[in-house]
């Protein structure tokens, strides 16, 4: 099985020092050692991005440009990055009509249009309550995935 990972389990997996932290690598480590394939979407790394390279007092991570390539950098080598097709957009149009979504979440029905279009039913995500409405997909947090001893890598 495959799974997308939302852009959330991967800012807290790099977030030293975050109570999510050590949540989101075991749950990651879970799912390799299990032979899952973990995927990404250029909209993922987008996001990424912004975040990481936001100040802190602005909810961001407060990576500088050089900290950020290098995460980035990391990311492309431990996820399969899945490309942005023309379909991915028609998806996502479709989704967003018939699921009435409006606003932030208009992001999350992009990730889950690039899901339908790659045909990946599982996404990684602290926020499983953001996906519910998209019953072809079934959101796992990272909690879910692994055993409650924690490991080191």
């Amino acid at each position: 099985m495959s799974f997308a990972v939302d852009t959330n389990v991967l800012l807290r997996s790099i977030e030293d020092g975050h109570v999510a932290q050590p949540i989101a690598k075991n749950g990651l480590f879970a799912l390799r050692d299990r032979g899952e394939i973990l995927s990404v979407f250029p909209q993922n790394l987008i996001e990424f991005w912004a975040v990481a390279t936001r100040p802190v007092t602005n909810n961001g991570l407060g990576l500088s440009v050089a900290q950020a390539e290098v995460e980035l950098i990391s990311l492309k080598t431990l996820f399969a990055l899945l490309s942005d097709t023309a379909e991915i957009f028609s998806e996502w149009e479709r989704i967003v009509l018939q699921y009435r979504v409006s606003g932030k979440q208009a992001h999350d029905a992009r990730l889950v249009a690039a899901m339908r279009v790659h045909n990946l039913t599982h996404l990684l995500t602290f926020n499983t309550a953001d996906f519910k409405r998209f019953s072809f997909i079934t959101a796992v947090s990272p909690q879910t995935v692994f055993n409650d001893e924690p490991r080191n890598k």
